[in-house]
């Protein structure tokens, strides 16, 4: 497995080892030996799954607050995507900046992100599905949203605003300045 670090850092590209045949493929999409030789050392304890019928769907920026706090890993099985991290620690040299990156069932390319950053997507294309791994458990508790569409991120998305397919929740949560947040850079 190929491990790429982002500009926000530990948001890291894995880029998988394809074995590719006449029949199709196989790769092996999370090893713990590989991941401990990496220094990425997480136990997985939750498995989610994502599906989005149409194009033009958005979804988040969600993050859970410590001390539930969830480090990810986000693959596509079906369809495209174009998924969104961004840093909400506080003190951080890239605070409020964000990376995106094509995830697909073409490119097989997974996103791993750690505890302290916000995460969305937007598909790409019609009946998408989305694998997540997760190091703790969902607690609807201690679950928030930063909006998209604040200007001091300022994330670039290719769409028509008008037909993006996005909940009420997401579209009305609050901006960065006024996010629930106790992520701290360092600690």
């Amino acid at each position: 497995m190929k491990i790429e670090q982002t500009k926000l850092d530990g948001v890291l590209v894995l880029s998988p080892k394809i074995f590719d045949d006449e029949r199709g493929f196989f790769y092996e999409s999370y090893s713990q030996s590989t991941f401990l030789k990496n220094k990425l050392k997480h136990n997985f304890i939750q498995d989610n799954q994502s599906y989005n019928k149409y194009k033009n769907t958005f979804r988040g920026l969600h993050y859970q607050m410590n001390p539930k706090s969830q480090t990810t890993i986000v693959r596509v099985v079906s369809g495209k995507i174009l998924d969104f991290v961004v840093d909400i620690r506080k003190n951080s040299p890239t605070y409020g900046q964000y990376v995106s990156q094509v995830l697909s069932d073409e490119n097989h390319k997974q996103l791993f992100i750690p505890k302290g950053f916000a995460h969305g997507f937007l598909t790409l294309t019609d009946n998408v599905n989305i694998l997540y791994k997760m190091d703790e458990l969902y607690a609807p508790e201690y679950d928030r949203i930063l909006n998209f569409q604040d200007t001091t991120i300022n994330i670039a998305m290719d769409v028509d605003f008008e037909n993006l397919i996005i909940a009420d929740k997401d579209k009305n949560a609050p901006m960065l300045k006024d996010i629930d947040n106790n992520f701290i850079f360092g600690e």
